[in-house]
């Protein structure tokens, strides 16, 4: 064995991770995975709600160090018996956020080891940012600063790029087996790709797909109690995101839309329609001036990331808010880092958005659109920004109500204003 190389890992290289040490007492082993449940559900009440609801189950015949399957927690009880106490209640947390994320079926068409691994830097950085447990050294886990707050698939994108194989086994080794359950194949964390034992009692399992999508849909609902149980602050921010699409109500944009527009229709005052509420008072009060002219300014985006297709489809959405209202007042312009080409629109203009010309190409900065607005005096009632949201900055805030149409990318969020998301591609096979 080298100097460098840990117990674990020598057992690895060499098979024998499938053999049982007679040595090792399998009820203290169990009991200090139930000690470790213990200390998650008291500290870390989250990670120990979703914890505890695992089943134990010793696979030490086929598995090399920990798997999950959303039910039930796999261990190799010679890698268990190696842990810390703190360093089990890592491995539980590893295995659980696998499980909240969705790690097993986002892999899509991705090469498995390289999805596999970029699914680890996510979950141990989540791990090591919430301090849950103590980071596993006996297998040198995936781990790098960089990739906080990256999504797997992000992860995946870069590691890509820039690593061949011998490179990425030099920065770490996966912790556990990343099983696909419905073939019941499996990496494990030395690449191992050994079958299941024949006729040997409980060998690997797998699934049907009706039988991953149940386990998955009782992840979800699991999460979202054990989330509430815990409180929204006590979770990590992409367990947090989850929650919030899965707890708040989905809405159609193009309806979000329509209701911030219609919001500014009733918000003036006249004496022209009296206020029936007073008229016992012998006062007479301003009614409301139901305007059904709207008047809004829209902004599309021409930075270089946006290509003609979504330009067009920019265009037409704007046109179908026109199409909307019988009488209308829309300012119109394209930005990158500059205003171009601002027209006004009405039913009397005689002008067609359709014929709208768009300009620009360079990069992108929203503060371009504040500062053109201050600048020529102009405060919409309603300022619409179509973008795909990739920008350092997001204007000011306090200037005017703003509406942000971000297409294709649902992880990205204005810090101000109004954000709705929708899918060019979707949208367009819908339509």
């Amino acid at each position: 064995m080298s100097k460098n190389t840990t117990a674990v890992e020598q057992s690895m290289m060499e098979g024998k991770i499938y053999e049982r040490n007679p040595n090792i007492n399998s009820a203290k082993i169990k009991e200090k995975l139930v000690t470790a449940r213990v200390a998650l559900l008291i500290r870390q009440p989250f990670f120990g709600n979703l914890a505890t609801r695992l089943t134990l189950i010793d696979a030490t015949d086929w598995c090399a160090t920990a798997a999950t399957d959303g039910r039930n927690f796999y261990y190799n009880e010679n890698f268990v018996n190696e842990l810390t106490q703190k360093q089990t209640e890592f491995l539980f947390g590893h295995e659980i956020l696998h499980c909240v994320y969705d790690h097993f079926t986002r892999r899509d068409s991705r090469e498995p080891q390289i999805y596999n691994i970029a699914a680890d830097y996510c979950v141990n950085g989540d791990l090591i940012r919430h301090n849950i447990g103590e980071v596993i050294t006996q297998v040198k886990p995936f781990h790098d600063p960089k990739y906080y707050g990256w999504s797997s698939e992000e992860v995946y994108d870069d590691i890509f790029e820039k690593y061949d194989q011998e490179q990425l086994e030099q920065l770490g080794k996966l912790l556990d087996e990343h099983i696909d359950w419905e073939k019941g194949k499996g990496q494990g964390p030395a690449g191992d790709t050994k079958k299941d034992p024949k006729g040997k009692a409980g060998s690997r399992p797998s699934y049907s797909k009706e039988e991953l999508k149940k386990i998955r849909d009782e992840m979800k609902e699991a999460m979202v109690s054990a989330a509430q149980a815990a409180g929204v602050g006590n979770v990590p921010k992409g367990v947090a995101r989850l929650i919030k699409d899965l707890t708040q109500p989905k809405m159609d944009w193009r309806e979000l839309l329509n209701q911030q527009i219609q919001s500014v229709l009733k918000s003036n005052y006249t004496f022209m329609r009296p206020s029936r509420k007073a008229w016992h008072t012998g006062a007479i009060l301003p009614g409301m001036d139901f305007d059904q002219t709207i008047d809004i300014a829209v902004a599309l985006d021409m930075s270089g990331s946006i290509g003609s297709t979504e330009a067009r489809d920019f265009l037409s959405e704007v046109k179908g808010i026109c199409d909307q209202y019988d009488d209308y007042k829309i300012k119109i312009w394209c930005f990158d880092t500059e205003v171009y080409n601002e027209q006004d629109y009405t039913p009397d203009s005689g002008q067609s958005i359709e014929d709208y010309e768009l300009h620009g190409g360079g990069g992108t900065d929203f503060d371009a659109n504040w500062n053109y607005m201050k600048e020529h005096d102009i405060q919409p009632k309603k300022f619409i920004v179509f973008t795909d949201g990739y920008s350092w900055n997001w204007g000011d805030e306090n200037y005017c109500d703003t509406i942000w149409v971000i297409h294709s990318d649902t992880s990205i969020e204005a810090p101000h204003g109004i954000t709705c998301h929708y899918d060019l591609s979707k949208d367009s096979k819908a339509a």
